[in-house]
């Protein structure tokens, strides 16, 4: 308790210093659960209030983050044709990716949280918990080298009007990390579309590109040579002749599934060895996640089975049409190659965006991974369609339950 004490000592005064006041309550109730109960007869109180049901699903990412922070660093050095080996220049490749990973993390919660806090502190009341996911999930779902001003604009741009527009946490009706990505897509098609985009360290793909190492890469460098391993040698190390960096969607796209299994082999896009968004590419990582979320009840098991019923089945209404290479894709490789099982998991489930109600979940799930499939394979010009799916079934899910909920209560009538 003294603690306790002391930090309840030192609380900042809320009418003459509200935004203080924010941001001490903030941390206070981040580090301890409330101490209310009800008034009368009946006393409750749960530890597992919003803050902690948050942080649930950003525990559920932190091995994608963690794969997807080294795996940086291997495609960097895959493009060059050097440590070849998942584990070959650990250091090096860890890194790596940490340099790059580190600033699209400090800058989505520095203004994510920045605007969150302002908007408490004019409110008056309490730090909302809901950019605990958003800032979390914003860098798994951007290529390595988004510029960090394109970042901060386009998460300025989803926490304002995506939800304090609509009231702040609990009443946005637009998923907020993926208007994050789906801003920086239309406003800024060349950063988030393309092979490019996705291996970083470089200013182009094109054979013979030199790296382009930082100043963080040149006092890491110190710190290899004085413990005798290997540094980064920018000077020797460009890019292969023959390596384009094109992700297994850009293949498929091309040449159906006969040419990505030629670049890529099941199993590298399975454990996720591959070009591709910072936390979409493992997918035994990705489908621990679900699992945790789904035994912790924090995320509806309805919505994920029901999405993936609906990606399988239009992928084999297109496997039965073959019209194209991309159609002649079989359904498990659609599954896994791409961000379907991540969309799946951490964007589709969420509680605030997606239907409440049980009949509701799994109409909802299922035209997201039917609507999602058209999109990607029949219409090119995205990379993906989970964005588009989900934000599009988003806007649907209150009338999803309405109908739902009417359907119900005429049952019921009847019965009555």
């Amino acid at each position: 308790m003294g603690l306790v004490d002391l930090l309840k000592k030192i609380e900042p005064d809320k009418k003459n210093s509200p935004f203080l006041h924010t941001l001490y309550d903030g941390f206070f109730t981040f580090a301890y659960a409330p101490n209310t109960v009800t008034k009368g007869g009946v006393h409750m109180r749960d530890g597992m209030d919003l803050k902690r049901l948050m942080v649930h699903v950003v525990l559920a990412m932190q091995l994608c983050y963690v794969f997807g922070t080294y795996n940086m660093g291997h495609q960097h050095f895959v493009a060059a044709g050097q440590y070849l080996g998942f584990i070959e220049g650990f250091h090096l490749k860890l890194v790596h990716g940490l340099i790059h990973m580190l600033p699209i993390f400090v800058v989505a919660h520095v203004v994510g949280l920045g605007i969150e806090f302002w908007f408490a502190a004019k409110k008056g009341h309490a730090i909302e918990e809901g950019f605990l996911v958003s800032g979390a999930l914003i860098p798994l779902i951007m290529p390595p080298d988004v510029p960090l001003w394109i970042l901060a604009v386009a998460v300025a741009f989803a926490v304002i009007i995506g939800k304090e527009a609509f009231g702040g946490t609990g009443m946005n009706i637009w998923n907020v990390a993926l208007l994050a990505r789906v801003f920086v897509f239309f406003a800024y098609p060349t950063t988030i579309a393309g092979d490019e985009v996705w291996v970083s360290g470089y200013n182009t793909l094109a054979e013979g590109t030199q790296a382009s190492y930082t100043f963080a890469h040149g006092l890491f460098n110190s710190l290899f040579e004085f413990m005798g391993v290997a540094t980064f040698q920018e000077a020797s190390t460009h890019i292969v002749d023959g390596y384009s960096g094109a992700t297994p969607l850009a293949l498929a796209y091309q040449g159906g599934w006969e040419n990505v299994t030629n670049t890529f082999s099941p199993a590298q896009m399975f454990w996720g060895t591959i070009p591709g968004s910072i936390g979409e590419t493992s997918k035994p990582l990705i489908i621990g996640g679900a699992l945790f979320l789904i035994i912790t009840k924090v995320a509806s098991w309805r919505i994920m089975l029901s999405m993936l019923i609906g990606g399988i089945t239009m992928a084999l209404i297109f496997n039965a049409w073959g019209a194209t290479p991309f159609m002649e894709v079989p359904w498990y490789g659609q599954i896994y190659m791409g961000s379907f099982l991540f969309a799946m998991a951490f964007m589709a489930t969420d509680p605030v965006t997606a239907s409440g109600t049980n009949t509701g979940k799994w109409i909802y799930g299922f035209m997201i991974g039917f609507i999602g499939m058209i999109v990607r394979v029949l219409n090119p010009a995205y990379p993906e369609g989970w964005m588009l799916a989900i934000l599009f079934m988003n806007t649907f899910a209150p009338l999803i339950d309405h109908y739902v909920l009417e359907a119900n209560m005429s049952k019921r009538m009847k019965h009555a």
